[in-house]
């Protein structure tokens, strides 16, 4: 994460409402939690792909106050942030990235300022095939950021 200003992460996720900080991102060699991520003061950083499960849910009560590992993303310094409220379907979030990332490289470089224009032609182009009655399947995906 240190060499890289975009960072994608394709894995589980456990959110602890109770301790946001061991709010987790479960990876091969144990859990990068909240805390952690936090703890980073990482400069200029561009997109954070957080496809796993609810990486933006944030507390039941209180969710627009919530603490979260998309949020912990903004404040460890990426500007962009692509999460999930719930899971995503395990056929869906493959095609969702696929079209964010085709759509962020297509002028030949990355811009993470054009993310959520992406992410949105991505929830597009999946509720043109699920139907706007799937909304399960391609509402779960936000963009937090710039």
């Amino acid at each position: 994460m240190r060499e890289n200003s975009w960072v994608h992460f394709a894995c589980h996720a456990i959110q602890h409402d109770s301790d946001p900080f061991q709010s987790a991102l479960e990876l091969y060699d144990g859990p990068l939690t909240l805390g952690e991520l936090m703890k980073q003061k990482f400069q200029n950083k561009g997109l954070a792909f957080l496809s796993a499960s609810e990486t933006a849910r944030g507390d039941w009560i209180l969710p627009d106050e919530a603490l979260h590992l998309a949020s912990g993303m903004l404040i460890a310094g990426y500007r962009s942030v692509i999460a999930t409220t719930w899971s995503p379907m395990d056929k869906d979030a493959p095609m969702i990235a696929d079209v964010v990332y085709s759509e962020l490289l297509k002028d030949g470089k990355m811009d993470h300022t054009l993310s959520s224009r992406a992410l949105h032609k991505a929830m597009k182009k999946l509720r043109e095939k699920v139907g706007d009655q799937a909304v399960g399947r391609w509402a779960c995906f936000v963009h937090i950021g710039i």
